[in-house]
């Protein structure tokens, strides 16, 4: 039997990316690690959780979204779903959400394990919606990590949302981006510029990009927000909790504990 040769591994580097690359490197990256994403997360995600980072704070608990009795009868875009988990919690609550990812792979999986909402595989920075579509947006660390240009998708967002209506989305924490990506010891030394905003590529043996991530500041984000025609009301850094012991790439409770891993947004259109 011949054994087909592994692929080489990708060069990891810092370089520029737009918003074309950035789109299809992530969608093909999504759509290849889908199944292993689903099978080393699905536990600690669930399959009808609204877990807002690795440290797992909870949408029960956080209710950044309103309180959960505010929820049933609202039209709810969730950017980024995956498996749609948070979607799949929202339906629970009597809302009306609609699950959409750039993945058509992670969509498979929120098809296998089902729920009475759609499913829709697109970009974020062109939302097949119309104007005045919903009343809440949300993102558990979907879309906005990834994409080169994050306005684009905020003021879709807002085109898409009702006045008054409310979109919270989290992030990794923008002072993540000075520390290496490791959840022990070595990943608490500063290695690189908090200001360096050139994005994370990892790139084939032809320099074609197969997975980009955009680094933005603290400031930046909140810029990002307010020139979208939003109005910032609450920034979430959540503790580290005492009972959660689990590792998640570079998130630790070792990490955790000294530095935040995940900031949430919370935005209202006016």
């Amino acid at each position: 039997m011949i054994q087909e040769p592994e692929a080489p591994e990708p060069e990891a580097t810092r370089r520029q990316a737009g918003v074309t690359e950035s789109s299809r490197a992530n969608r093909g990256w999504w759509d290849r690690n889908a199944d292993e994403y689903q099978v080393e997360h699905g536990t600690f995600l669930g399959d009808d959780r609204f877990v807002w980072g690795p440290e797992g704070l909870d949408e029960v608990e956080a209710e950044l979204l309103g309180p959960p009795e505010e929820l049933k009868g609202r039209d709810v875009l969730e950017l980024g779903a995956g498996a749609a988990q948070c979607s799949r919690w929202l339906a629970g609550q009597g809302a009306r959400p609609v699950a959409l990812d750039i993945s058509h792979r992670q969509l498979q999986h929120a098809l296998r394990i089902g729920g009475p909402f759609p499913l829709v595989c697109a970009d974020a920075g062109a939302l097949p919606f119309a104007d005045a579509s919903f009343d809440l947006a949300c993102s558990a660390y979907g879309a906005l990590p990834f994409v080169a240009d994050p306005r684009l998708v905020l003021r879709e967002v807002r085109r898409v949302l009702r006045p008054g209506g409310r979109l919270v989305f989290s992030v990794t924490h923008p002072i993540r981006w000075a520390f290496p990506d490791e959840p022990g010891p070595e990943g608490l030394s500063v290695a690189a510029s908090y200001f360096d905003r050139t994005p994370y590529v990892e790139q084939d043996d032809a320099g074609h990009a197969v997975y980009v991530e955009h680094h933005r500041t603290l400031g930046d984000r909140v810029r990002d927000v307010v020139a979208s025609g939003f109005r910032l009301v609450d920034l979430v850094e959540p503790e580290w909790p005492a009972w959660n012991t689990s590792e998640w790439g570079g998130w630790s409770p070792l990490r955790g504990n000294l530095i935040p891993g995940t900031a949430v947004f919370v935005c209202v259109r006016d």
